[in-house]
C-alpha cells in the first residue's frame, strides 16, 4: 500500500495544486463580478432612460466600484424604469444622494454614477433615489448635429459689397 501512495504521490500533489488553483479563481471571479455585493443594501433609483444598463451593471462612487444594479422594471404609474442597486454596506451613502447613467467614453462600457448628497441619514434598505439623469442617446445627438439646418449662403449682394453705402 506504501508503495502505490508513494508511485501516486506526484499525482496527488498536482491534483491538489489544481483544485485550490481553481478555488481561488472562484473566489476572484466572484469578487471581481460583485458578486459579494449581492446581499447589501438595496435601494431603488427611477431613471427616466435606462439604456445601456443591464442587471449585473457596476454601480460607483467617485470611479470605485460600491455595488451593481440586480433588477430593472417599468413603474406603471410614471413610466419610468424603476433599477433596483446592491449597494456595499460599508459605503454609507446620504440618503440625498443622486445617480445618473453614464459611460466610460465614447466607446466605453455604461455604468451608474452615484453623487454624494449632503443629508447626515444615510441611504438604507428599501430608499428611493429620485434626483435621476438617464441615459444620453448619442445617435440621436449625432443626428440633431447632422440634421441641423444651415445658414443661408450670403446674397450676390452681400458677397460683392453692391449695395452698402459707406
Amino acid at each position: 500500500m506504501k508503495a502505490v501512495f508513494r508511485e501516486n504521490l506526484g499525482e496527488a500533489l498536482v491534483g491538489l495544486a489544481v483544485v485550490l488553483l481553481a478555488g481561488f479563481f472562484i473566489v476572484f471571479a466572484w469578487r471581481a463580478t460583485g458578486g459579494a455585493h449581492g446581499g447589501g443594501i438595496k435601494v431603488t433609483a427611477l431613471f427616466p432612460n435606462a439604456s445601456g444598463v443591464n442587471v449585473g451593471t457596476d454601480v460607483r462612487v467617485a470611479g470605485l466600484k460600491v455595488g451593481q444594479v440586480t433588477q430593472q422594471t417599468l413603474d406603471p404609474q410614471s413610466y419610468q424604469v424603476a433599477v433596483t442597486l446592491a449597494l456595499d454596506p460599508s459605503v454609507r451613502l446620504p440618503a440625498d444622494s443622486s445617480a445618473a447613467i453614464t459611460s466610460e467614453g465614447l466607446l466605453g462600457s455604461t455604468f451608474i454614477a452615484l453623487s454624494p448628497g449632503g443629508a447626515e441619514q444615510p441611504l438604507k434598505n428599501g430608499d428611493t433615489i429620485s434626483d435621476t439623469q438617464g441615459a444620453m442617446d448619442l445617435m440621436a445627438l449625432i443626428g440633431q448635429f447632422i440634421n441641423k439646418p444651415s445658414a443661408a449662403p450670403p446674397s450676390a449682394d452681400q458677397a460683392t459689397g453692391a449695395g452698402t453705402t459707406p
